[in-house]
Order: structure tokens, then C-alpha cells, then sequence
């Protein structure tokens, strides 16, 4: 499927991403000079400031006259919304307009997009976001990054209308936060003996590793993203991922003198759940809310091992004092704890997946990381969620064949699936969803040692997420995407963040099919699959629907080439709102380059003809 020569010449004039809510092109372009003036309410003075880069950036001192760039604080905008904007560019002037502070500043983000060698083309945008929660976990736990790589990161994340920075703090193999009260937790909790650089076979390093940060760098991160509008989310792991902490003060273990974890992956070691543990973490909740207003305080509770809980004949006694059945209840009977202070405190604790078992705290919102099942079972009763699921969100993982990319954690998550992630799970009605805060995309860092790796793994696939959190899904297109996408990369470039190269093959559709071309009945089609064909080997043939009333059952596969067929997979599929088995492999060999390859198919609609769907062929 090709895009049309209007529709590329639409992409880069308007490679806006994320896509607006609404979008009306015009004719013209307003020239930025260096006479160009920002006229600003008060209210909206730091927002301005950021524009005011776009105008000392341009090379042009043409007299722009009155020609200037205006922000409107209008309150009377319901449909907009807190963080939705409008922007107006004619010839004459540049108008933003929005209700609160938050939504002028993505405003200005979607205009440095449409600037152009010191030009903005003419256009009306109304835009709003889709979700309320858009953002970025980074893991500075198993490795440290410095403050000016944090920064940067944050930037690309306000770039593409992010909100949400959640900050991973402590770990087995690193506490990375200045808490005043336990001065052993930098002192000895920070430094770890060697690192792993692979897991199998293990190889190390060896050399002690550190780093952490000052209260005042912690608040300077703070102030810094939220000069951004970017909330900082701070968390603390507990009951697990402790090691580091116990280390420093062992009486928080159960009975063991550690070091600091040097090992990757889930570590039995755990903290005990004795009273003085509870009050330890208070004191450092303290500390830690002192330096993050954020409403939000994340408290991990994922990868929990029970082994000492269970050996253990004191945490037995406690669990008998306590009336709890098992060690689950046991973990349940802790989160409560902190989600008891927490709330006495007006803030709200969140914490991953695990934190449902033995049962949830009343006030815990759940960030759903094992897949989308425990952000289900959330939202199915009553509880917040936001979706951090490893099926699309987690980028530690390859983004190509692993034979041809640096090393990382292992999985495989290319651009496409990302960008096709649905972060509304089906199996939930609509007024469930509404508990869907929204998502963000994970770092973690076991095999992410620098800034360089950092945001070669985080971007273009962050930028794939900013649309899935804040457009329309109706107005999500991979097509339309990538060709914005294209042009994105650029600036990327230009703002030297390391991002990824675009693969030649990036998962675009070769082929389609259109309501009214298939009926109840069985018919056998042909597409044109030539343009997917890049040499003889395996290829996997994916039909997938992406709208209408009625899914297609395709009933096998054939690949033919030059009126004979060569190769097919018989196996039956279907593709609509839930998928089976809707990718065939096929093997090609001897196809000579320049021959027709056809795909022939025997398909039906499933009760008519109201379907669509894209056909994508691709090497493996």
C-alpha cells in the first residue's frame, strides 16, 4: 500500500506527533524573525519563554511588523479540556489559546513541530489528550544516570506532550536517593561490588559501580520538570528489590549480613515486615515526600519472593499475631501499612501489579506490568490503573533481530507493535475504562549503562507512545505515522538525541482489503505482493482487521509466481475484534528478482461484507 504523493506532502507540512484531535490546513505561512514579538498574559510568562526560543533560533532580521505570536488564557473552553490547546497560524500571526498553562505549553511543542527552515505553515488545530497519564519509567537503580542525561530526557518527553516522569530510585543492586535520616543507604547501599554485564554465562565487570542523588539534585529534577509540566513520580521498592537497602542497615532482612546485589533478575532477599520496618519506611517516605509534591508516591511491591518469609519462625509469629493465612496476606498486610500513611499524608499510593495479591490496599492505584491481566482485574473493582504492560511497553527489550542490535534483556518489541497497542483491554466495559488513567513505556536499566543506549532504546518507539496516549484511536494510522514519523527523525537528530535509525521495512501494510470486497461466502483473492518481496527465505503473512462490523476467516494461503503456485500454508485464521491465528509462514525459494509474487488467499466475511483490514508481509 503506497501513500499518495498528496497525502506525503500533507505528512510534511503537518508531521505533527502526536496527530491532533482536529487539524484544518490553510493556505500560506507565517515567517518567524527575529523581530517577531510574544505577546503573553502573565499567567502564561514561562510558557512564552519557551516560544521565545523559536524566534531567537531563526536566522531571519526582516521587520516582521505587527506579526506576532500571541497566548490567550480562555477558561471558556470546556471541550479542550485542562491540558488541550488551539492554535491559530495565519500569514499575520500565530494565536495559542488554552485554559490552563499546561495545555499552552503543548501548544507551543505542536508549533516548534510545524517550524520549517524558519516558517510555520498556515493551519487551525484544536487538540486535547487522549489519556491524563502520559509518560516514562526510568530504572537509575541498576544504573545510574547523570543529571544532565535526565534532563534530556525529560525534554524529549515534554516534546511529545508527556506529563508523567516516574523516577525508580532504589533497587537490589543501588539506592540512588540522599535520605538524611539513614545516611548507610548512600554510603554503603549505593556502591555495588562489580556489575553483570550478560546473564548467561554470567559476565562481570569488575569494578565497583556508584552513584546517587542529593536532595537538592532530586528537587532540582523536580522544579525542572514541572517548569515542563511534567509530574515527577518517585518510587521506593518494598516489600522487595531490598537488598541494597538491607545491606546498609541489615536489621531490615531477616537474619542474613549482605552486600549489595550484583546479580540481576527476581533476588530472595526481602525486608522483614516487623514494626521497625514499617517505620523505617515512613521515615523515608518522609524524606521523600518533602522532595516530590507529586500526588502519586510509587512503592513497588513487584517480585516479592516469599522464601524468607516462610523460613522464617518470627515472620510465622507475626502472621499468626496478625491473622494473615499466608505470606501473600503478608505482603498485602505491608502495602496497607504505607497506603494507611500515605493517605494520612493526602497523597495516594501506586504500585506494580504484584500489589494485588492477598488483596489490594482500598486507596492503591495499580500500574499493570504482567500484561494487561492485573489492570483487568483492577479496573474491575474500582481501583485506578495505568498500563506499563511488557506486551508493548517495555523497551528494554530488542526493537530488531537481536543478531543485529546491542545487547539487551531479551523479547522482541519493534516500532509497529508498539505503536498497535490498545491500552484499553477489551475484556473491560466502558464505564471500567474510565479507571484507566492511562500509560507509559518502562527503562530498565540492567543492560542500559549510558545516556547513548538510553534514548537509543527509548526513542522512536516513545514516540509512538505519545500518540497512543494522546490521539484519538480513530486517528491513529501507521501509515499516516510513519510518514510524520519520517520527518520527526530530524528533529530528533537536531535536538542530538540518539534514537534509533528507521528500519527499511518497518511492518507497513504490502496490502488491503475494503468492506463490500468479501461476502459470507468462501472467495478466493489475489493481492499484489511484489513490493514485500526482498529475496528468497521465510516470510510471515499477517492479516490483520482494523475496522467495519464483521471479522474475515481466511481459510490458508498461497504464494504464487508466474501462474504457478510455490509455496502455501493450509492452516485456518481469523482476524477481528479478537485474533486466531492470523499469521501464515511461507518459505520462497528460487523467485527471481523482478517476478510477480502474488498472495492468493480463500477468504469470507463472517456474516457479510462490513470488514476491513491491512495484509503485511515481511521478511524473517
Amino acid at each position: 500500500m503506497v501513500a499518495t504523493a498528496a497525502a506525503l506532502a500533507a505528512a510534511t507540512r503537518y508531521a505533527i506527533i502526536p496527530q491532533p484531535v482536529v487539524l484544518i490546513p490553510q493556505e500560506g505561512e507565517f515567517e518567524l524573525s527575529q523581530s517577531t514579538q510574544i505577546v503573553a498574559p502573565k499567567e502564561l510568562a514561562g510558557v512564552a519563554s519557551f516560544a521565545k526560543e523559536l524566534v531567537s533560533g531563526t536566522k531571519s532580521t526582516t521587520p516582521s511588523g505587527n506579526a506576532s505570536i500571541r497566548f490567550k488564557l480562555n477558561k471558556s473552553q470546556p471541550r479542550i479540556g485542562n491540558e488541550g490547546y488551539t492554535l491559530d497560524v495565519s500569514p499575520d500571526s500565530i494565536e495559542i489559546s488554552a485554559r490552563t498553562p499546561a495545555g499552552a505549553f503543548y501548544g507551543v511543542q505542536t508549533l516548534r513541530q510545524l517550524v520549517q527552515n524558519g516558517k510555520v505553515p498556515s493551519v487551525i488545530i484544536e487538540d486535547t489528550p487522549r489519556f491524563g497519564w502520559r509518560g516514562a519509567m526510568l530504572d537509575t537503580g541498576r544504573h545510574y544516570m547523570p543529571m544532565a542525561a535526565i534532563k534530556k530526557f525529560i525534554d524529549t518527553l515534554a516534546f511529545h506532550k508527556m506529563n508523567s516522569f516516574h523516577w525508580h530510585l532504589t533497587e537490589d543492586q543501588g539506592w540512588r536517593l540522599e535520605i538524611k535520616k539513614y545516611p548507610k543507604l548512600t554510603e554503603i547501599g549505593s556502591k555495588r561490588s562489580k556489575s553483570m554485564l550478560k546473564y548467561s554465562p554470567a559476565t562481570y565487570e569488575d569494578k565497583e559501580y556508584s552513584g546517587f542523588y542529593t536532595q537538592a539534585e532530586a528537587k532540582e529534577i523536580v522544579a525542572y520538570a514541572k517548569a515542563r509540566f511534567i509530574n515527577v513520580v518517585p518510587e521506593i521498592e518494598m516489600p522487595g528489590h531490598a537488598q541494597a537497602a538491607i545491606a546498609a542497615y541489615p536489621e531490615l532482612g531477616n537474619g542474613e549480613k549482605l552486600p549489595v546485589a550484583t546479580t540481576w533478575g527476581v533476588i530472595k532477599h526481602v525486608y522483614n515486615p516487623e514494626e521497625s520496618t514499617i517505620k523505617f519506611q515512613k521515615d523515608v517516605l518522609d524524606e521523600v515526600m518533602a522532595i516530590f509534591p507529586s500526588k502519586f508516591i510509587h512503592v513497588g511491591g513487584d517480585e516479592c519472593p516469599k522464601d524468607e518469609w516462610k523460613a522464617s519462625p518470627r515472620v510465622q509469629q507475626l502472621m499468626k499475631e496478625r491473622g494473615l493465612k499466608d505470606e501473600h496476606e503478608m505482603q498485602s498486610w505491608f502495602i496497607r501499612q504505607i497506603d494507611t500513611y500515605l493517605a494520612s499524608k493526602g497523597r495516594r499510593l501506586i504500585g506494580w501489579d504484584e500489589i494485588l495479591e492477598g488483596g489490594l490496599a482500598p486507596g492503591a492505584t495499580v500500574m499493570s506490568w504482567r500484561g494487561e491481566a492485573g489492570g483487568i482485574a483492577a479496573a474491575k473493582e474500582g481501583h485506578d490503573v495505568v498500563m506499563a504492560s511488557t506486551n508493548a511497553l517495555y523497551f528494554d527489550y530488542y526493537q530488531a533481530d537481536p543478531k543485529t542490535e546491542p545487547h539487551a534483556i531479551g523479547g522482541l518489541l519493534p516500532l509497529r507493535k508498539v505503536y498497535d497497542f490498545d491500552i484499553i483491554p477489551k475484556e473491560i466495559t466502558a464505564e471500567q475504562s474510565k479507571h484507566i488513567l492511562g500509560g507509559q513505556f518502562q527503562m530498565w536499566t540492567e543492560y542500559i549503562r549510558t545516556p547513548e543506549y538510553l534514548e537509543y532504546m527509548a526513542w522512536p518507539r516513545g514516540v509512538a507512545v505519545s500518540e497512543m496516549l494522546w490521539s484519538p484511536k480513530s486517528k491513529r494510522n501507521f501509515r499516516s505515522f510513519v510518514d510524520r514519523l519520517t520527518v520527526h527523525m530530524d528533529r530528533l537528530k537536531a535536538m542530538g538525541v540518539n534514537a534509533r535509525p528507521l528500519d527499511a521495512n518497518l511492518g507497513l501494510p504490502t496490502a488491503e482489503w475494503k468492506a463490500g470486497q468479501v461476502s459470507n461466502d468462501y472467495q478466493v483473492k489475489n493481492w499484489d505482493i511484489t513490493s514485500a518481496f526482498v529475496g528468497n527465505g521465510k516470510y510471515s503473512v499477517r492479516f490483520q482487521y482494523t475496522s467495519g462490523g464483521i471479522r474475515l476467516d481466511i481459510d490458508g494461503i498461497e504464494i504464487v509466481v508466474d501462474g504457478k503456485v510455490i509455496a502455501s500454508d493450509s492452516h485456518y485464521g481469523r482476524t477481528g475484534n479478537v485474533h486466531v491465528d492470523n499469521v501464515w509462514t511461507v518459505d520462497l525459494k528460487g523467485v527471481s528478482a523482478g517476478a510477480k509474487v502474488t498472495l492468493r488467499a480463500k477468504v469470507r466475511g463472517d456474516g457479510g461484507s462490513d470488514s476491513n483490514g491491512e495484509i503485511t508481509v515481511s521478511k524473517l
